[in-house]
């Protein structure tokens, strides 16, 4: 009682000195992790609707699938993202990743964890890796980052050393889909089969841009022996304009 109450404390006078700030703008919020009400008004949550493959809006339709996914069932089973890549979500995703702003991985999985399914089945969290060296470089995987803080609030077990990139890949960034597909090609291994094998993986990253580099992590994984494959982002591009 004595611990609880000094912790209460403690809490109130960090929050009167040190405030939380709106991830977005820096405005002051009332809770951690709150966006304030013009950030808000400037994200486009994409929730749970949408196709219920690939998690891509459907509009003026009551389809439950996209053509593409009918045409050609994706290896990702399931994909859904928190919001569509614009702005806010954009700015988040750099100070993430070049700004070293960490926390921002607790912002994301906040918004991110209500679109996990648990259904009681064996799921796995597996980040999206980097290749060594650019992990040395810049101290950190960001997926594993808010893969850690999705295990934390939701339960699920996370494996950052399941699946590794072995091959150095060029940026994507500029690059068109089919361009894309052959940069990340068999740039995926999964280190430990035993891992994987008959789970559902949950595949973890900041933003899905075309697709390329998680339908290359599927296919190392539905190698190994993974049973079902989804994937969780922060963001997703919508508007094509965005790929480059």
């Amino acid at each position: 009682m004595v611990v609880n109450l000094a912790r209460s404390i403690g809490r109130a006078i960090l929050d009167f000195a040190l405030p939380p700030r709106c991830p977005g703008c820096g405005t002051v919020v009332a809770q951690v992790h709150d966006f304030c009400a013009a950030c808000w008004t400037n994200l486009d949550f994409l929730g749970a609707s949408g196709c219920e493959t690939c998690g891509l809006p459907l509009e003026a339709t009551d389809a439950a699938h996209c053509g593409a996914c009918l045409a050609q069932p994706p290896r990702i089973a399931r994909t859904r993202a928190a919001v569509a890549y614009d702005d806010v979500p954009r700015d988040l995703a750099i100070r993430l990743k070049y700004g070293r702003k960490v926390a921002l991985a607790r912002t994301m999985a906040r918004f991110m964890a209500p679109l996990v399914e648990r259904d009681g089945a064996d799921r796995l969290f597996i980040p999206v890796p980097l290749h060594r060296w650019r992990l040395w470089n810049r101290g950190f995987n960001q997926s594993a980052l808010i893969a850690k803080e999705l295990s934390r609030r939701l339960g699920i077990a996370a494996d950052p050393q399941a699946l590794v990139r072995w091959r150095t890949t060029a940026p994507l960034k500029g690059m068109s889909i089919s361009q894309r597909r052959r940069a990340v090609s068999g740039a995926f291994r999964v280190a430990r089969p035993t891992a994987v094998a008959g789970k559902t993986v949950i595949l973890v990253d900041d933003v899905l841009t075309s697709g390329s580099t998680a339908e290359a992590c599927a296919r190392a994984l539905r190698r190994a022996g993974a049973s079902r494959i989804e994937l969780i982002t922060w963001a997703r591009v919508i508007r094509p304009s965005h790929l480059s």
